[in-house]
């Protein structure tokens, strides 16, 4: 009965061939609709509630403190070897300002700081000294123009802007002559210039081989067309960079972007052509003919545009999680199609019961003796992806139902619409053109095909146990370097990486750009604090902030000698923190801002002394009180990393005049919390940036009675992105659950045979675990990007071994022995399924070329995946197989 109803399906398919393909082509219409219809916009991974101290101290940060919205693009100018503080480059970088001022639309998208750098700094200071020489009284103290800067580095010599950078680089000069000719000290514009000098820099010196030119941009509130604005002008400014000196480059989210898009580009103009060349070569082989690659090509592109409509219809918006779909998809559409189109050779060639020569006799056999694998592999992968729609995460939720949705496209496509079409197609051509539609199947007929697989067949009849035995070992391996596997995720593995030299030599426009973005991003991760969003991370301090002990904790956060930081934490012990030239580590907070604003008060200096009895530069005594004296001197610099309340628990920081509401003795005033900023290396994982911070963060806890929690945002991407993979691992293995519970039912409903669907995804499992050894192995990180690709393993491997499990019981009813049986089911459905993996694994596996290392990583990952379970449906499957049938005989439990 039940292959009855297999046999009714394909009647009525072929019966009424004419009116499905209209019909299917109608409802491909109206799904694909979607695509245009709906608002499918680009989306993030999802709000995803991780209930963790980090995310909550990050919200009360930005709801307590006031956050700089400003976008910070760097300019490194260098010349390794030489020296970059040099009069004519210092010029440089002043009259790079002017150009960028000068135009328009770049003014336009800078902040209120605009460039911020050294030579700022030493312009200014010769400003000042000028001004000192013309005064008659007063001298002007008034921030001098940048046609004012440049005349004054113009109108010296090299020795005079040598001896100002003496003047200003000298680590004694930061306590003297307030008011002196000279103008602005070192705490003053443009801050620190230490900040702008390299790593390897010696404080006093007046050489560097690189300098930091900062530019603060207004991105308009993060709207979408100032953004743009914003990250076209770090494109052109890049240009007037290049221009301007022989080795600088320009670091920002537009100049990475720009970068990384054209590297896409890039990739795809090289890859495309050979994957072309591949795909249709193995589907040439597998065919060898024209109109069923043809047919095959048609049916993807119907499952697309499925894809497509769905996404729209439901709003799906794309994310990085989706891009496993499309490929997903196009794996199973090849390997759907080559088991049909197989089997009706297989049929027409009187391979098959009830053959028949003419294509509607095929058609009807041969799809009876699929439809019900592919049917099976179509429940069991779209419910076991559709059991991830229970994630917390949205754009799980939306992957899973994007997954469902499109392998039914698929079987629509290929279970019914191909079907149809190809008995129409072959129908004409025989009738009209006289052409015979009947072909050899690959691998089932002789051939080199078959010779391979009839060798392969030949491995489960003499040593089953013995391979099970050795794919147990590899995998039971496999689970081992799964644990150690590196699962962080680092921002900087997203950037492309400069072509190889054989890519270079590609002519015309086939030859890519050259990219050293990444080189880039190196150096500046090496040599200078980052500025961008992941360069800098903060830890919120809560509970007695004014016991003296908090504050010396959190001054103590910066010395790495006997101090928080004797451990790995800094740079300088391949640590994340990043240290400054003297050797302290770039961490600022309370401690920093007292320094900065009693070197410039005297106020403050005077109360400091005062309450200062250990001689360490913090108050202790009267903490509170010296803090009031501080809101009172700079509120503004004081807020950055103190936050009080007034007595009602109001905030009384944001008077219009920048003072404060509370009354100087501090009686109706009391402090909830301060921050440090720590700034850290850009270019290293958020795991291992979230670890250092929390280091410092445990230490402050330990050494004060204070609470002290590391967040910003690297901290918190860490914490998603671990809880991400979490939940991705999670979503995986309820997937192999529910295939597995689904396949049990399955062949125990249709064969009594339960414990087939414990074998049938046995082999995924395996394949999976050789999957994440070799990726162990290859270094390749198992993070959220890399564990989406990696569902390609259970979707592939699903589909694999379903359909070799279905032909094995098939074959088994009608063989006399279990060897015939065995050797039907390899040389027929594995002669389809090797055209399907060698077709889909050289498509993408080619993208391992690419120069954008996430296509790369989807490249290697992805064909990795593919032979894996292959191997394993054509290796595993059938011992296991052997070894039930065995187990059976012997118990006397056979049956079928």
């Amino acid at each position: 009965m039940r292959g009855d109803l297999a046999t009714r399906y394909a009647n009525a398919i072929v019966s009424h061939s004419r009116l499905v393909v209209v019909l299917v082509l109608l409802l491909t219409a109206v799904v694909a609709t979607g695509a245009a219809i709906g608002e499918s916009e680009d989306g993030e991974i999802g709000d995803f509630e991780t209930d963790s101290e980090e995310t909550e101290a990050l919200e009360e940060i930005e709801a307590t403190y006031e956050t700089d919205d400003a976008v910070v693009t760097q300019i490194v100018v260098r010349d390794e070897g030489g020296d970059v503080l040099t009069r004519d480059s210092l010029l440089d970088g002043l009259e790079l300002q002017q150009d960028v001022r000068d135009d328009d639309e770049l003014n336009e998208t800078l902040d209120e700081q605009g460039f911020v750098s050294l030579e700022n700094i030493v312009a200014t200071g010769a400003v000042f000294e000028d001004r000192a020489e013309d005064a008659n009284g007063a001298p002007d103290t008034s921030e001098p123009t940048l046609e004012e800067q440049i005349d004054a580095l113009e109108s010296r010599s090299d020795a005079d802007v040598e001896d100002l950078l003496a003047d200003v680089l000298d680590p004694n000069e930061a306590e003297d002559d307030e008011g002196d000719a000279q103008g602005p000290e070192q705490g003053d514009e443009g801050g620190d210039p230490y900040e702008f000098l390299p790593t390897s820099y010696e404080p006093g010196e007046t050489e560097a081989e690189s300098r930091l030119v900062l530019l603060f941009q207004d991105d308009g509130a993060g709207s979408d067309d100032e953004s743009d604005a914003v990250a076209d002008a770090q494109v052109e400014i890049d240009g007037l960079v290049d221009e301007r000196f022989d080795d600088a480059f320009v670091f920002g989210d537009g100049v990475t972007d720009e970068a990384s898009s054209s590297a896409v580009g890039d990739s795809f103009a090289i890859i495309t052509p050979v994957a072309l060349v591949l795909v249709l070569g193995v589907l040439a082989v597998t065919y060898r003919d024209v109109v069923d690659v043809l047919i095959g090509l048609f049916g993807i592109s119907v499952v697309m545009a499925w894809l497509a409509g769905i996404m729209g219809w439901l709003e799906i918006p794309s994310s990085q999680l989706l891009i496993a779909v499309p490929f997903l998809l196009i794996g199973l559409s090849i390997d759907y199609a080559l088991h049909v189109v197989m089997r009706y050779r297989e049929a027409r060639a009187g391979m098959l019961e009830d053959s028949g020569d003419d294509s509607r006799t095929g058609m009807r056999v041969g799809l009876a003796g699929v439809v019900l694998a592919l049917a099976a592999a179509t429940v069991s992968t779209s419910v076991g992806f559709l059991s991830n729609v229970v994630s917390p995460l949205p754009a799980i939720q939306d992957f899973a139902i994007l997954s469902a949705g499109g392998i039914l496209a698929t079987f629509v496509a290929f279970a019914i619409l191909v079907p149809a079409l190809k008995v129409e197609v072959d129908a004409f051509l025989e009738n009209r053109f006289d052409r015979n539609r009947a072909k050899r199947p690959f691998g089932a007929s002789s051939g080199a095909g078959n010779r391979i697989l009839s060798w392969v067949a030949a491995v489960p009849r003499r040593v089953p146990l013995g391979v099970v035995f050795v794919a147990f070992l590899l995998a039971t391996g496999g689970a081992y370097g799964a644990t150690t596997i590196d699962t962080e995720f680092n921002e900087a593995d997203f950037l492309p990486e400069d072509a190889p030299e054989w890519a270079k030599a590609m002519p015309g426009p086939l030859a890519p750009d050259t990219y050293t973005i990444s080189d880039d991003a190196a150096y500046l991760g090496d040599n200078f604090a980052d500025r961008g969003e992941g360069g800098q991370t903060q830890i919120l301090v809560t509970e007695n902030i004014t016991d003296p002990a908090a504050l010396t904790a959190m001054a103590d956060s910066t010395t790495t000698d006997d101090g928080v930081l004797s451990d790995d934490s800094t740079e300088a012990d391949d640590g994340t923190i990043v240290l400054r030239p003297d050797g302290e580590a770039a961490i600022d907070g309370p401690h920093s801002v007292i320094d900065e604003i009693a070197s410039d008060n005297e106020t403050v200096a005077s109360e400091l002394e005062a309450r200062d009895t250990t001689g360490d530069g913090l108050p202790n005594e009267d903490v509170t009180g010296f803090y009031d004296v501080l809101f009172d001197a700079d509120a503004d610099r004081a807020s950055d990393v103190l936050h009080r309340v007034d007595g009602e628990g109001e905030s009384d920081i944001d008077d219009e005049d920048g003072g404060t509401d509370g009354d100087e003795g501090g009686g109706n005033t009391e402090y909830e919390s301060a921050r440090l900023l720590v700034n850290v290396q850009g270019d290293a994982s958020a795991q291992d940036v979230a670890d250092d911070t929390r280091d410092v963060a445990d230490e402050i806890e330990d050494t004060a009675p204070v609470s002290a929690v590391a967040t910003g945002g690297p901290v918190t991407t860490a914490v998603v992105q671990d809880a991400l993979l979490e939940t991705l691992v999670q979503a995986f293995a309820v997937t192999l659950v529910v295939i597995l519970v689904f396949l049990t039912g399955l062949y125990w409903y249709r064969h009594r045979a339960p414990s087939l669907g414990a074998v049938t995804i046995a082999p995924v499992v395996a394949a999976l675990a050789w999957l994440l050894g070799t990726m162990a192995l290859l270094d390749v990180p198992f993070n959220s990007e890399t564990a989406v690709i990696t569902s390609l393993a259970i979707g592939l491997g699903v589909d694999y071994s379903i359909h070799v499990s279905e032909r094995f019981v098939a074959e088994r009813d009608e063989r006399e022995s279990l060897e015939a049986a065995l050797t039907a089911t390899i040389t027929g459905t594995g002669g389809a399924l090797l055209g399907s993996a060698a077709t889909t694994a050289a498509g993408f596996g080619v993208l391992a070329l690419a120069l954008s290392p996430p296509l790369q990583r989807f490249g290697l990952v992805t064909g990795l995946s593919i032979v894996f379970a292959f191997i394993a449906c054509l290796t595993v499957l059938p011992c296991l197989l052997v070894l039930r049938e065995r187990v059976h005989e012997r118990l006397g439990r056979y049956r079928n």
